[in-house]
């Protein structure tokens, strides 16, 4: 009987949820007349432009739970990302390929083994001087993917000189898109017949620089509470073999668990490290292993609006 009331309060409570939902309009958002990327106007009033956007802007409107979780990892992983690109010469627009990459998660694998937040194939990484073996795996580092990726992005905007057919290389390949230019005789992506993944990749990046810019519009309200609080970390420099990187994270004061979670890139239990070579390994410091809303910092202040 307990169980009957259990499931009768149960959905009484989603019924509840069902009706405060349907009190709320579902409406489409205004397509703007164009957009800015990479410092370059984007008309969207050709029918097609202005459709394929749309598509994706009312994505991120209607994922509610995805939406929200990429404001949250954006205000934590914008702040690494940005001055890396910075520094590099890449325009600050195509921080948001690793949105729609990775959806800012570090420890991303598609089903083809693409993995971290630039989705990076083992051979190409490689190619673009990270590490990827068996105990250590650079694609998931952050900064070092991103500085591999900023080589990458200008090796192909040299190709294509247009930031947007860049990106749709990003998701199609090199010698793909520079085929269907040829075949197709145009040079951008945006006038090409690709299949649906690539033709929708770069209305994706528009779309998500057009909702991470301005939550709100999308309504999406957020408090600074909200957010995930910054752990600070310690370097520790290590150039030696660690036969058991769990005995390894309880000596520096810290969980195996842990010690991953701010070191995605060690991805086996041990490191043999025959050349001794030098890597540096993140760990958080006890104080800001539990939340504090002092700690919270807000790298867009639009985001709280």
């Amino acid at each position: 009987m307990q169980g009957v009331v259990f499931r009768a309060v149960i959905c009484l409570c989603f019924w509840g949820v069902g009706l405060a939902a349907a009190a709320q309009p579902t409406v489409s958002l205004p397509v703007p007349g164009s957009v800015e990327f990479c410092g370059q106007t984007i008309d969207l009033s050709r029918y097609d432009m202005r459709e394929r956007f749309d598509r994706e802007q009312l994505a991120f409107m209607y994922m509610h739970s995805s939406s929200i979780q990429l404001v949250k990892r954006a205000n934590r992983y914008f702040p690494i990302i940005e001055p890396i690109l910075k520094r590099n010469g890449i325009p600050d627009d195509l921080k948001y390929l690793a949105v729609i990459e990775s959806g800012l998660n570090p420890r991303a694998v598609s089903p083809a083994k693409a993995a971290g937040l630039w989705q990076f194939m083992a051979k190409t990484a490689q190619q673009y001087g990270l590490e990827v073996n068996s105990e250590v795996d650079e694609r998931y580092h952050v900064e070092k993917a991103t500085v591999a990726v900023c080589q990458y992005l200008k090796d192909a905007y040299a190709r294509f000189g247009d930031w947007p057919t860049t990106c749709a290389s990003y998701n199609a390949g090199q010698a793909r898109i520079s085929t269907e230019q040829d075949k197709q005789q145009v040079q951008s992506s945006f006038d090409m017949l690709l299949v649906s993944e690539t033709s929708r990749y770069v209305f994706r990046i528009l779309a998500a620089k057009s909702f991470l810019e301005n939550p709100s519009a999308y309504n999406f309200h957020f408090k600074k509470e909200h957010f995930y609080h910054t752990v600070r970390t310690k370097d520790v420099v290590v150039n030696t073999s660690v036969p058991d990187w769990a005995a390894w994270a309880k000596e520096h004061g810290i969980t195996y668990s842990q010690l991953k979670d701010f070191n995605p890139w060690l991805v086996s239990r041990s490191l043999t490290n025959p050349q001794g070579k030098i890597y540096t390994v993140r760990v958080p410091l006890k104080e800001d292993l539990h939340f504090n809303i002092q700690k919270v910092h807000i790298h867009n202040t639009d985001w709280l609006k």
